[in-house]
């Protein structure tokens, strides 16, 4: 231990200097305080006068006796350590003799420090504490001070498997502190041991408030802390599972064996059912017990080991702000993954805060949204230079948790979604031709630049803290609409103290809110920003701020505040979700949509940064490219981005952000944990997820999730599932993405009059990849070069066929090519190789850099990116794709990789004769695939989902082989169905047109015509839906079902958009872009007619 930078065993002397420094104690002299006041046990435990009863609603359902939790520890040898101690302290020289005695009994006997401590310290630790505590009272005595003093004890032992730490230090009762060792200690206990405790390394923890004061003349008393390793008992050989007769986790089994010494039988009750429902719930389970004979309240908060962080030091804030201080609190870990927090809660006598008989019932509702988020600025703390002293009347720091917490989401919100460009970028960007590549590469750079400067994170922060009152305004205007009204309806005889905090601020309505706003803050900036307020309180259509439970705040939000200058089409949807660890979006353009739901990774602070202010702009372009390639399914296009902060978990991020939208999606119907809310869009939403970069191994968990919230839409929920175990069809497998590029390809060939073995090709994605392996496998033309994510390989004469198809199937990297096959002229550079020396006698200085440009290098017949990053081709390096003399380097791109081109420089290629066909036309297999997955979802029971969708002994049914071939025949089929269509409209426009605005166009008049017809009567025609539904439902499907069954089974809105899609894309195939009334007349009698086999 070390005591004030002095270690144990070196010479003390008795100079008051070395008293202050004798322990890392910071015994500093805080100035301007007042005592604090002395916690009389009858006053605590009086009521207040006047108190109003009680509602019904608010009746606790847990009464217990007025008995210790724990078994108070009595430790028999204190006596004999104590005289010990008065020898130890004697003999330091430190304390006059006359004196050790009275100062030894006062630390063991009137102290009130519990015998815990006693018991686990020696008798050197224990001397140490009581010479800096008279070190303490000595400094102050000599600086005349009446200030309070402020002690900081502790003790950090690092061995292997006893690793734990002793804090102690004064405590005032009711408050958190700002300066000193209390404003910093629990936070440390956070982040030290409780936020990072896994079940192979867990700490338990124990903290007391002493009973008595550090002296006769001061009246502080002291914290304690200990926290200790856990040590977990091996599972019985007979129940590994640890299940008791109920078939739930046995707590006896699972609990430290520490814990099991010190609980009393009724507290491993409580706890017991407290696990039993943490284990069946999602986010916390929360539970007040009401002690007999006292005004002392026992919250017990059980959650998922790792589902928050830094909540044990918020939970102190919580109810400081409520003005109640705890006597007694622990935290226990349990080797199933639970963690308990129980919180032993009291009133501040003289206090004027809400008796505790109501704000405990404030404090269980907040303490869920302080689980969602636990590190809230404008819950700690004040506006830069405010007077830390000065507290709120409601006895803590900043706003009530509900304020901050929708302070905290409308920072987020404004920090996407502030006009960042305004009026002058209008008149620039109408000015410009976005179609010229130069005019395009201007405006990009300076909206970005807009983007970074305008409004910071630190600038809108600093708005909020300079404007409480018009925060706590603009949460009231959304509280008056969104607060559940059955909250209030349950209470005949008491409001809940958020209602009442409501109700003292007067409600403005939107126009009179605004009208405030603009008198009061002239500062066009701050005006902004505050606005933005507004304008998310009037996107809400529905959150889950005041569902009772939840792990994460999600709202869904209507599109129509997008500024129409930065988002030129209005998505049909957002969902904005926002946990302690991440935030993230999912937008959609129509009502049934699917798309991926993406983690995006940071590689540090500056890139995090970046990825901040850039989320929902690549959320939108992402979805909004997905809605130009699912032109012939029913779900339009759709997506999500989930951003983790640096450190955070992936996976935790994800679950949470499901959960979140789920709240939003099935109506809650569980009193105290999952209430209905209020729902201004009044309509049953069905969203699909689909993997992407990160989540490709979540998908089933979110089906199962789903599943277990009760959705009945769980099987078509998500795509990408496992296929033995889910009944999932793997795109890669069945190679579902590239038989679209290969009939692409193909489509070229035939067209052009090629022979395939005689095309060159340059491909970027290698053989571990989905689509890389496929095209691989598939294709048959002379492979010059690969390019993946280990490296470059090249053979001008032409890659080994057999060797790529040898790591294709093997699902590895051109790292693992057998150079033995290579030409004399052929070479692979490794991304970690440097100074590689190629055939031609060139010298690559770094293969990372060499394989980042590679596919700017090389030249061929046809060049297919099957993976790389967004935008590896741009305008600013596509001019790299032509040489000197105009030609480009590859006469065709078929782009099987998402976004791999921009825009720009398609146009810039194919205005160079180049024949490109972009990633919406080429790689929409996969999506068709997907949504026909999403298809037997919906369209069989569960019980036949089971049976013929999900492997048995792993293997697959009939049903789903023959299910899978339907599905490629479909793609298949609507591939060369658009090929033909962007060729014949290329040629109608003697080649003038690009098939590049062919692909866009045909895209937004699909999107548009299904649109229109959704909303038209056509559907309504049982006749001519009925014979739409039949081409459009895979046979197999409806052989098995039969199409009655479908039709009732398959919810209304999506038969809406599979008639409508199928209408719309065959139509259109059929007759072109430019199809007149009549043509659209001809094609639905042709309905009429029995399918073509």
């Amino acid at each position: 231990m070390t005591v004030n930078g002095v270690s144990e065993g070196q010479d003390l002397t008795v100079s008051v200097s070395q008293l202050v420094r004798l322990t890392r104690f910071s015994l500093a002299i805080l100035g301007g305080g007042s005592k604090s006041a002395g916690l009389s046990p009858a006053a605590a435990n009086r009521p207040p006068s006047g108190t109003a009863p009680r509602s019904g609603a608010e009746t606790p359902s847990h009464i217990i006796k007025n008995v210790p939790g724990y078994k108070t520890p009595i430790f028999s040898g204190k006596d004999q350590q104590q005289k010990q101690t008065e020898g130890k302290v004697a003999s330091s020289g430190f304390i006059p003799r006359e004196h050790v005695k009275g100062e030894v009994s006062w630390f063991y006997d009137h102290l009130g420090i519990d015998d815990t401590y006693f018991s686990k310290e020696s008798v050197d630790v224990i001397s140490d504490h009581i010479l800096a505590l008279f070190g303490a009272k000595l400094l102050a005595y000599t600086k005349r001070d009446s200030a309070p003093l402020v002690i900081d004890l502790e003790k950090m032992t690092e061995e292997e498997g006893k690793e734990g730490a002793l804090f102690i230090h004064t405590s005032s009762p009711g408050r958190s502190a700002s300066t000193g060792p209390g404003a910093k200690c629990e936070r440390r206990i956070d982040a030290l041991y409780l936020d990072n405790t896994t079940v192979s390394r867990a700490f338990r923890l124990e903290t007391y408030r002493s009973s008595g004061s550090i002296s006769s003349t001061a009246s502080q008393q002291l914290r304690c802390y200990f926290v200790n390793r856990c040590s977990f008992p091996p599972a019985p050989e007979n129940n590994p599972k640890c299940l008791n007769a109920e078939g739930n986790t046995d707590i006896h089994l699972v609990s430290d064996r520490s814990f099991l010494e010190k609980a009393s039988d009724n507290t491993m009750e409580i706890y017991q059912n407290v696990m039993t429902n943490v284990e069946t719930r999602d986010g916390p389970v929360i539970e007040m017990y009401e002690v007999e004979g006292s005004r002392e309240r026992r919250v017990v908060i059980g959650f998922k080991m790792g589902g928050t962080k830094n909540f044990f030091s918020a939970l102190s804030d919580l109810y400081h702000f409520y003005g109640l201080y705890s006597a007694r609190k622990y935290v226990e870990q349990f080797a199933n993954g639970v963690t308990i927090i129980s919180l032993y809660l009291n009133p501040l006598p003289n206090s004027n805060a809400p008796p505790i008989e109501h704000s405990i019932y404030q404090i269980m509702k907040e303490a869920s949204l302080l689980y969602c988020l636990p590190e809230n600025p404008f819950f700690r703390s004040q506006p830069t230079g405010a007077d830390p002293s000065v507290e709120n009347p409601g006895g803590g720091l900043g706003h009530a948790v509900q304020e901050a917490t929708y302070a905290y989401a409308g920072w987020i919100f404004a920090q996407h979604f502030c006009n960042r460009l305004g009026s002058a970028y209008l008149q620039l960007k109408n000015v410009l031709d976005e179609n010229d590549a130069t005019h395009a590469e201007v405006l990009n750079n300076i909206k970005t630049r807009f983007r970074e400067e305008t409004f910071t994170r630190q600038s809108i922060q600093d708005v909020i803290f300079a404007h409480p009152e018009l925060i706590r305004a603009l949460y009231v205007n959304f509280a008056m609409v969104h607060y559940p009204a059955s909250e209030q309806a349950s209470r005949q005889l008491m409001p809940t103290l958020s209602y009442q905090r409501l109700t003292t601020v007067q409600p403005l309505s939107d126009q009179e809110l605004l009208t405030k706003l603009r008198k009061t803050v002239p500062n066009k900036h701050e005006l902004a920003v505050l606005e933005s307020f507004l304008i998310f309180n009037k996107a809400i259509l529905k959150t889950n701020f005041y569902q009772p439970t939840k792990v994460a705040l999600s709202f869904r939000l209507k599109a129509d505040f997008l500024p129409l200058v930065e988002y030129p089409r209005a998505p049909y949807g957002i969902f904005f979700v926002i946990g302690s660890e991440f935030r993230g979006f999912h937008v959609r353009f129509r009502d049934v949509a699917r798309g991926g739901i993406r983690i995006v990774r940071s590689r540090g602070k500056e890139n995090y940064s970046i990825n901040q202010r850039t989320l929902f702009d690549e959320n939108y372009a992402l979805a909004s490219t997905q809605s130009l390639k699912n032109k012939d399914i029913p779900e339009g296009g759709a997506k999500g981005t989930i951003l983790p902060s640096l450190g955070s978990d992936p996976r935790l991020c994800f679950e949470k952000y499901v959960d979140a939208v789920i709240d939003l999606l099935i109506p809650g119907q569980t009193p105290g944990i999952k209430e209905p809310i209020v729902d201004l869009y009044g309509q049953s939403e069905l969203l699909f997820f689909g993997p992407d970069e990160g989540t490709a191994d979540m998908m089933d968990w979110a089906a199962l999730h789903a599943r277990k919230r009760g959705a009945p839409w769980w099987k078509s929920f998500t795509t990408g599932k496992s296929a033995e175990a889910l009944g999932g069809i793997p795109h890669d497998i069945y190679g579902m993405t590239t038989l679209s590029v290969r009939q692409y390809v193909t489509g070229l060939y035939k067209h052009f009059g090629l022979r395939e073995k005689e095309i060159t090709k340059v491909q970027t994605g290698g053989p571990d990849g989905d689509l890389g392996s496929n095209e691989i496998l598939l294709g048959n033309e002379k492979t010059i070069t690969v390019i993946d994510g280990s490296g470059v390989l090249h053979d001008q004469a032409g890659i080994d066929r057999e060797e790529l198809r040898r790591l294709a199937k093997a699902r590895k990297m051109i790292s693992h090519f057998d150079r033995r096959k290579l030409s004399k002229d052929g070479y692979v550079v490794l991304c970690e190789e440097q100074d590689v020396k190629l055939p031609s006698g060139e010298v690559i200085p770094d293969g990372t850099d060499f394989r980042n440009t590679a596919h700017l290098r090389y030249r061929a017949d046809i060049f297919v990116p099957c993976g790389g990053r967004p935008e590896a081709v741009n305008i600013s390096n596509v001019s790299a794709l032509v040489d000197a003399e105009g030609k480009p380097h590859f006469k065709y791109i078929v782009e099987g990789a998402n976004l791999f081109l921009t825009q720009q420089a398609r146009l810039f290629l194919e205005k160079r004769k180049v024949a490109v066909i972009k990633d919406a036309s080429a790689n929409k297999g996969g999506v068709t695939s997907s949504s026909l997955e999403v298809l037997a979802g919906l369209g069989l029971s569960d019980q036949e989902y089971m049976d013929l969708m999900i492997f048995k002994d792993g293997k697959p049914s009939e049903f789903y082989r023959s299910y899978v071939k339907d599905i490629q025949s479909k793609i298949v089929c609507n591939a060369a169905l658009e090929f033909s269509c962007i060729q014949r409209e290329h040629n109608r426009n003697q080649g003038q047109k690009p098939r590049t605005l062919i692909s866009d166009e045909l895209s937004s008049t699909l999107n548009d015509l299904q649109a229109e017809l959704e909303a038209s009567d056509l559907f309504d025609d049982e006749k001519s839906r009925r014979e739409v539904l039949r081409r459009a439902v895979p046979e197999t499907l409806v052989k098995q079902v039969g199409l009655e069954t479908l039709m009732q089974r398959l919810p209304e809105m999506y038969q809406r958009a599979l008639f409508s899609s199928w209408v719309a894309s065959h139509y259109i195939y059929e007759y072109g872009t430019t199809a007149t009334p009549v043509d659209f007349y001809h094609f639905i009698r042709a309905l009429d007619k029995p399918p073509k086999a």
